[in-house]
């Protein structure tokens, strides 16, 4: 899992099946001084985030685990959106 910032949407006309009513969001990893950190990821989104969140990200066969159709071709998913958090120094 990561942390991220919604950075953007990806409109999709064509999915493959079990991807359907599914939104798409392009999410820009971020470190704990809340600096961008690798390439973005498109993760689907659930649970109603939006750009300019911070949010948690599921990536690989955990994310598909919470998908009825564990064949859905889904390698990242937002899992909550983030009010605060806290760095011990």
């Amino acid at each position: 899992m990561f942390i991220g910032k919604v950075v953007g949407s990806v409109w999709a006309t064509q999915k493959e099946a079990g991807m359907e009513n599914l939104k798409l969001l392009i999410v820009q990893p971020i470190d704990l001084q809340e600096r961008e950190t690798g390439q973005p990821v498109i993760a689907a989104d659930r649970i109603g985030a939006g750009v300019g969140e911070r949010v948690i990200v599921s990536r690989g066969t955990p994310a598909r685990i919470l998908f009825d159709n564990k064949s859905t071709p889904i390698d990242a998913v937002i899992v909550g959106i983030v009010d605060s958090f806290e760095v011990s120094e």
